[in-house]
């Protein structure tokens, strides 16, 4: 008797876990059901989204702008065992003639301040692809076999690269020997009357070029100039989210003297006393991510000023400006990486990695 009353209360001890079990069941099912029907499953996690913010995402979409799925740069610093570099410093600075630091905690890469055996040892371990856009339209294409070949000599040799060269005359462009993981992609673009124009719509292309091609085939982009010539290492040092290139004419002048847009009526406008520093439109880049929000962002805003029948003093080198003034670079390049001519100097220049080719504007830009 007692034997039989112990089975009855294990059994009805058994049927109550098991009935808890399948109301669990069914509820977390019946949760899951309505989140479903919602459509706001956030990334598996049962996190809930505004569904404000999910017809917000609709309507990108039908409007041609996905949402993209980005190519992580989720990598540590790892350095190889055995590697022998010169040891670090905490208490002396390799550079005491320039700044090495931003105030919003920022480095700036002076020659110097890098050790390039450490730095792309780190690097190579990571299987880096770095985009890099250059527009070569009407007497432009004339500077595309010193650009190339020279590149092919000091810029991420030993790392992926991938060219993008945008021109009106593709078959005036040279054929040029790359090296181990570096290709060259031609595309063909409309040809335009000023150069204020080609100027202005670089950023769309990039734009465009980030999001239906790059987003998640490269790690990196940078958007050159091609009238410009590499006499120097530029490596693995100069990446980061977001980078600028402090510009070769006003690096070392006060603020009120940069030649930023000064007109209200522009969305470039940035007022007397404002700025930190004046940064090269012909060198930019960084993460795919932060440089498809760079482009899209003053893509946008010359739309605006197009609008308003205003063009920005410097086009698109202002909207850049003004874009890094509220969106801090992670990262700037000294004017090593964007120098003014190879036969000028500065007693800050130790070498010159990058520089404009001297040339007769009139002669090369179609409406001067």
């Amino acid at each position: 008797m007692l034997l039989r009353q112990n089975f009855i209360i294990i059994l009805l001890f058994f049927g109550m876990v098991l009935s808890g079990l399948i109301y669990l069941n069914n509820n977390q099912c019946r949760c899951n059901q309505q989140i479903t029907e919602q459509g706001i499953i956030n990334g598996g996690t049962g996190a809930t989204v505004d569904p404000r913010k999910l017809r917000y995402n609709q309507q990108i979409t039908e409007q041609g702008i996905t949402n993209l799925e980005w190519k992580q740069n989720t990598f540590g610093l790892h350095s190889s065992p055995g590697l022998l570099y010169n040891q670090p410093s905490a208490l002396v600075g390799s550079r005491t003639d320039v700044a090495s630091v931003t105030s919003w905690s920022a480095p700036i890469i002076w020659e110097g301040t890098f050790d390039s055996t450490l730095i792309d040892s780190i690097y190579k371990q990571q299987n880096l692809t770095i985009a890099t856009t250059v527009f070569a339209l009407g007497k432009y294409v004339g500077f595309v076999k010193d650009f190339l070949e020279s590149a092919e000599q000091h810029y991420f040799v030993g790392f992926r690269v991938h060219y993008y060269l945008f021109t009106d005359q593709p078959e005036l462009v040279p054929e040029v020997k790359m090296g181990e993981n570096h290709t060259l992609t031609v595309r063909k673009v409309q040809s335009l009357n000023r150069w204020q124009d080609i100027s202005m719509g670089r950023m769309e292309k990039l734009e465009k070029l980030i999001e239906n091609e790059l987003a998640s085939n490269a790690n990196y982009i940078f958007c050159l100039d091609i009238d410009t010539k590499f006499y120097g290492h530029w490596g693995v040092e100069s990446l980061g989210r977001l980078v600028g290139v402090i510009h070769p004419w006003l690096f070392d002048t006060s603020r009120d003297r940069f030649t930023y847009e000064r007109r209200p009526k522009s969305q470039a406008y940035i007022p007397a006393g404002e700025g930190d520093y004046y940064y090269a439109g012909a060198a930019f880049g960084g993460s795919l991510e932060n440089v498809h929000n760079l482009t899209k962002t003053c893509r946008e805003q010359m739309s605006i000023d197009v609008a308003n029948s205003i063009e920005a003093v410097w086009q698109e080198e202002s909207h850049l400006n003004k874009y890094f003034l509220l969106n801090k670079p992670s990262k700037l390049l000294s004017p090593e990486y964007m120098w003014r001519d190879i036969n000028e100097s500065a007693a800050q220049i130790k070498i010159v990695r990058f520089t404009n080719v001297p040339k007769i504007y009139a002669e090369v830009r179609p409406n001067l």
